[in-house]
């Protein structure tokens, strides 16, 4: 026990979704933790040695897209894993927007696994994250869209979700849709002290408690309630929760630098189709970047690799677009990760770029996973929740690539050109 103690990390956490994921280990790197990222779950070895070296331990799985039955198979070793690196905290990153139902990424269900696992203490429950526009009072959650802030039931996208519509603002009610464990909350107006909050969840009869947030000293208060809980503590939540409890505790390591020392043209696969990476790909054309679509055959896959590698190899960066494909494949996203990651792979395999922008959740899952990237730690900040990532791989292609994985709708319209743009001189002032 004492040697598993000395080699304890500070908190280790499961993504339910891949980009989610690297936001946990950026909100956990802005408190100075140190962090390693794994792509899905790694053997015992990899973990302990992972465990000993850095502050947290997270790995980055699928569960936000599983049904209800396939959950206990992804989430249970996951959770077995970390558990057994003794950390005080395990935590459940779960999306801002705590999307979720009975039957697809049910947290409810991961909140029963999870007492099975890491014990039966209370849950914390905290969705907020105001900085990204993710806002909980009195229980009742919000989520900005456009500038604009909606109550969850009315949040343009997430109340039309194809697969989990939220109908439900009040998150302890939408919660209790998904386990018969009961579920409460603790309002604002009772953040007396931290002292106060965490006696309230420690007393509290609910299985699970979720905790208002409106602001960064709504977080840092509860991030210290948390912090004070009997260890094993297990908790579900958004990179609001990993901020406030890292800033509980803040780490030695100074924050991500803005820019990293990489040079040369910028590689860009997408298999998004939504309007913000169209614009961005319409900006990147605009900014001189050779832009073409995605190619699913193999002979205009081989015919894109020499174009790319000789536009790369001229100093003009190129990027694939996928939102005006026809996709008829029995298997459309894999087909798009497919002939994603052999784009990639060639180009690294040539040395012609040692940056890459991948856009689409699942898309970045599994071109990475293509890839053979083992794991992930922060190597840039550059500007918001915007991350360049250095891979961690057996392939020394692939092994230091510098990678920026991000959602659809993640990033100014700008985004590929102001990449490009970090290895000029005046990037570390941006």
């Amino acid at each position: 026990m004492s040697e598993a103690a000395d080699a304890a990390p500070r908190a280790a956490f499961y993504g339910d979704d891949f980009t989610g994921s690297v936001d946990a280990l950026l909100q956990f790197a802005r408190a100075g933790w140190s962090g390693r990222l794994f792509v899905g779950l790694p053997d015992d070895d990899a973990l302990r040695e992972a465990a000993a070296t850095v502050d947290v331990v997270g790995i980055a799985g699928i569960a936000r897209s599983l049904p209800r039955e396939a959950l206990d198979a992804e989430v249970r070793p996951a959770l077995t894993a970390l558990a057994a690196l003794h950390p005080p905290l395990v935590q459940y990153k779960a999306c801002s927007t705590a999307d979720s139902s009975p039957d697809v990424g049910s947290i409810g269900r991961v909140i029963e696994i999870a007492r099975d696992v890491v014990g039966d203490g209370p849950v914390p429950l905290l969705f907020a994250q105001p900085d990204f526009g993710r806002y909980t009072v009195f229980g009742h959650h919000f989520a900005a869209e456009d500038g604009v802030v909606h109550r969850l039931d009315r949040q343009p996208t997430m109340s039309t979700h194809p697969s989990t519509p939220m109908t439900e603002s009040d998150l302890a009610r939408h919660l209790s849709r998904q386990t018969a464990l009961p579920i409460d909350g603790i309002p604002f107006t009772r953040y007396t002290s931290s002292a106060a909050v965490t006696a309230a969840l420690v007393d509290s009869p609910a299985a699970a408690t979720v905790l208002d947030a409106a602001d960064a000293a709504h977080l840092a208060l509860v991030g210290r309630a948390i912090a004070a809980l009997e260890a094993p503590v297990f908790a579900v939540g958004s990179g609001g929760l990993s901020l406030a409890v890292a800033t509980a505790r803040p780490g030695r390591e100074s924050p991500p630098p803005a820019a990293t020392p990489a040079r040369g043209p910028v590689l860009a696969v997408s298999g998004s189709r939504s309007t913000q990476t169209r614009r961005q790909m319409d900006a990147a054309a605009d900014a001189g970047w050779l832009v073409e679509t995605l190619p699913l055959d193999a002979a205009g896959r081989d015919a894109a690799i020499a174009r790319t590698i000789t536009a790369l190899g001229a100093g003009r960066s190129v990027a694939f677009r996928s939102d005006d494909l026809r996709l008829d494949d029995a298997d459309p996203l894999h087909a798009l990760a497919r002939a994603g990651a052999d784009i990639v792979a060639a180009v690294l395999d040539a040395g012609a770029a040692t940056r890459v922008i991948v856009c689409g959740g699942d898309t970045s899952s599994r071109i990475t996973t293509l890839l053979g990237v083992r794991s992930l730690s922060i190597a840039a900040n550059p500007v918001g929740n915007i991350v360049l990532l250095r891979a961690h791989a057996d392939d020394p292609a692939v092994d230091g690539v510098k990678l920026l994985l991000k959602g659809g709708q993640v990033g100014g319209v700008d985004l590929f050109d102001d990449v490009r743009r970090l290895g000029e001189s005046e990037a570390g002032s941006r």
